[in-house]
């Protein structure tokens, strides 16, 4: 197990990162091959526990299918009660970054030790209603921030500018940091989000709505370039 994949990720930054769960589950491989020809370099993809979070989505089957059809980076978004439950799972399914959220766990800095020891890119994630100052116990044992712009599992949802704040605090504090940001990402909030100082940008439906993949990423692409910092 190594730690390789993490610099894939760093070079796919500033990009997009498709999320999973807004695709064809029905036809996963060709989703993949698609995004793949679209120009994505990383996929992430959210776990739900029905329990830290209302839904139910996806575990170890579907991380370890899609292993066997991609060399992209997978970028795995625990939003679960219990992380440390799944994350050697999660890893031997085909996990290259495990990212768990700060409100989840009583000792972060704990949880980020533990999954880096399994070889992995490790993230820690807040909701939009968590302070800054909740992760930054954790922040020199983790490779990444995933800031929160809905709150985590609740569909429909605006995106809420407080991410924008968050994601300007870290970038001044933390200049070599990975960020990254999710929920309610498209032409008109990634820009901004760029702007503030992401480096990545998990996007569903602003590109799953689309026919063409390819030229809903290289629109998202275009929007990242001209907020650029």
């Amino acid at each position: 197990m190594s730690r390789d994949k993490l610099e894939l990720i760093r070079h796919a930054a500033p990009g997009v990162l498709p999320s999973l769960l807004m695709c064809d589950f029905g036809d996963l491989k060709s989703e993949v091959t698609r995004l793949e020809q679209a120009g994505a370099k990383v996929l992430h993809l959210d776990v739900m526990d029905g329990n830290f979070v209302p839904n139910l989505t996806y575990g170890m089957p579907i991380v370890e299918g899609l292993k066997r059809h991609t060399e992209m980076p997978l970028d795995v978004h625990l939003m679960i009660q219990d992380p440390l439950a799944f994350a050697e799972p999660m890893v031997k399914a085909g996990a290259d970054s495990l990212t768990f959220h700060v409100e989840a766990v009583p000792n972060p800095i704990d949880t980020a030790k533990r999954i880096r020891d399994l070889g992995v890119a490790v993230g820690v994630a807040l909701n939009p209603g968590t302070q800054v100052t909740d992760v930054e116990p954790c922040i020199e044992f983790v490779d990444m921030v995933l800031v929160m712009s809905v709150k985590a599992g609740f569909g429909g949802q605006k995106f809420d500018p407080v991410a924008l704040d968050k994601l300007q605090i870290l970038r001044n504090q933390y200049p070599d940091l990975l960020l990254q940001i999710d929920g309610g990402i498209n032409l008109d909030t990634i820009a901004s989000a760029r702007a503030a100082g992401c480096d990545l940008f998990v996007v569903g439906s602003a590109i799953f709505n689309h026919d063409d993949y390819g030229a809903a990423i290289g629109g998202l692409n275009a929007e990242i370039q001209r907020g650029g910092v």
